[in-house]
């Protein structure tokens, strides 16, 4: 059950992870609705397109930068040092960031071929949007993901998500927090290996 809770995280994590047609006035039920259901037909688009592997991640990192508040969760990924370190060196890690998360989830998805996930709705959560789906897995059971999203950038975009109550977020923070701890909290060298990583 770990295992495939691992690999929903890495396909919603690409899924990751926003509309680009501008800023929107407020989103409503039916555009965070709209938003992971497009997120979830450019993924499978991705997965069942038979590319080479290093074709398929950069698309999977296309759609989470495309349908992720990639901002917001890198921020929160990286936790108090981002707070500390220059725009500059914060942009680097987020690029860097980025084609981690697309090669990392990436390497996951060809799993989730002849699968399927159906949007089932959205409701208001505190100051975002939860959007409800299930994953119909070939041969398990189906699984519960919550997305969480948010318009607070402008736009709106996916910042969480949760599936059976293994939450994305806070499992990429712990991760990213055990990277930083092993380079001694040096976010240049990190971001360096992020380029690698995944």
């Amino acid at each position: 059950m770990e295992i495939d809770r691992r690999r929903l995280l890495a396909l919603g994590g690409a899924a990751a992870f926003a509309l680009t047609a501008g800023p929107v006035s407020a989103m409503t039920a039916s555009s965070a609705q709209g938003l992971i259901q497009s997120a979830v037909d450019d993924v499978f688009k991705v997965i069942n397109s038979g590319q080479s592997p290093a074709r398929m991640y950069q698309q999977f990192e296309a759609v989470f930068a495309r349908y992720a508040d990639v901002n917001i969760i890198a921020r929160s990924v990286l936790g108090p040092p981002a707070r500390q370190i220059g725009d500059a060196e914060f942009a680097a890690y987020r690029s860097a960031f980025q084609g981690y998360i697309g090669r990392k989830y990436g390497k996951r998805f060809r799993e989730f071929i002849g699968s399927q996930i159906e949007v089932e709705g959205a409701h208001p959560l505190k100051s975002y949007y939860a959007v409800d789906a299930v994953a119909y897995l070939n041969g398990r059971a189906p699984m519960d993901i919550e997305w969480h999203v948010s318009d607070k950038s402008g736009q709106v975009r996916f910042f969480n998500l949760i599936i059976e109550g293994v939450n994305m977020l806070a499992s990429e923070r712990a991760e990213m927090a055990a990277m930083l701890s092993r380079r001694k909290g040096d976010v240049a060298a990190l971001t360096e290996d992020l380029k690698r990583a995944g």
